[in-house]
């Protein structure tokens, strides 16, 4: 009987190593069966952060901007001044703008004696030549508008009034016109400036940006901080857009044109200037220092402007 037994129990130990391999199958698969639940939870709930973002930048209510860190995040909402519910007057505007450009300029005009610096005579009437004044070592005509080195029939005059006269209610209705078109991105667009599309109009930053000094590369500090705006687009058009002058111009010390960029409102721009101060097409003024041709060159409105907080509140006080 022994020896009858000892068969079976060989086949015994052999059927179990096949017996715990297919148990150890079994537990894998249960093991992999929650991890593929868990994978599949967690594709899922990616989707559930893209949704919870806009909820950081919920939506702004009439006559509010946001206020941005210098990494570009929005930090809280402010009310805008009243100034920027004024209405938009391009004539004024215009008219304001051109006022401007027309005091700037020089009078001009040819000398007193210009083109009459001859020893010339007239031979009379009655022998059959014109009546141009010749010079008197030959018959070279001279002087005569009509001659070579004469003068001019009707130059330039010197004493010509080239300024405009502006009232000056004028002048703060067309600068309050000009600030109320920075708020409107279809005006800022529609002048061909380039920004981010989510980006609250005007662009409103903390007055940390009063107080960075960087050690070097200050230029490269600011560019960083227009990146982080969604800013830096509109630095690149300005450079890309600057050419060679047309005209007489580009021989008396005017030989580039550049367009403008940015315009940056602080209440203490010489530590600002250093960041943007030598970037293509961007300038930065004081509050005191706005006026319709800074908001609106060339008498176009809606210029994309950027303020400190501190700068915004100067504004309060200005009357719509």
């Amino acid at each position: 009987m022994a020896e009858d037994e000892k068969p079976g129990a060989e086949e015994a130990e052999e059927e179990s190593p096949e017996e715990t391999e297919e148990t150890a199958a079994a537990k894998e698969a249960e093991e992999e069966a929650p991890r593929r639940r868990r994978r599949g939870r967690k594709a899922a709930a990616k989707p559930a952060k893209k949704e919870s973002e806009p909820a950081e930048a919920p939506p702004l209510k009439p006559g509010q901007v946001r206020v941005y860190s210098v990494e570009g995040e929005p930090v809280r909402t402010v009310d805008l001044p009243a100034v920027f519910r004024s209405e938009v007057r391009e004539d004024l505007i215009r008219r304001a703008v051109t006022a401007a450009q027309a005091n700037r300029r020089q009078a001009y005009g040819p000398s007193f004696r210009a083109g009459m610096k001859h020893s010339v005579r007239w031979s009379g009437k009655g022998h059959g030549v014109s009546r141009v004044p010749r010079l008197r070592d030959g018959s070279t005509g001279a002087q005569a508008p009509g001659t070579v080195g004469g003068r001019r029939a009707h130059p330039p005059r010197p004493e010509k009034v080239w300024a405009k006269k502006i009232n000056e209610h004028e002048r703060h209705l067309a600068r309050n016109a000009a600030l109320a078109a920075v708020r409107d991105p279809a005006i800022v667009t529609a002048r061909g400036h380039r920004f981010d599309p989510g980006l609250s109009l005007p662009v409103v930053l903390e007055d940390a940006i009063e107080s960075l000094e960087p050690e070097e590369g200050a230029t490269r500090e600011g560019l960083g901080i227009l990146e982080h705006l969604g800013l830096h687009d509109d630095v690149v058009r300005a450079k890309a857009g600057r050419h060679v002058r047309a005209g007489r111009g580009k021989m008396r010390g005017r030989r580039t044109r550049q367009p403008r960029s940015l315009l940056v409102v602080v209440k203490e721009p010489a530590k600002v200037r250093r960041l943007f101060g030598n970037l293509p097409g961007i300038q930065v003024v004081t509050p005191a220092s706005l006026n319709a041709e800074l908001l609106a060159p060339g008498g176009d409105p809606g210029r994309l402007t950027m303020f400190s907080e501190g700068a915004l509140e100067v504004l309060r006080s200005w009357a719509a």
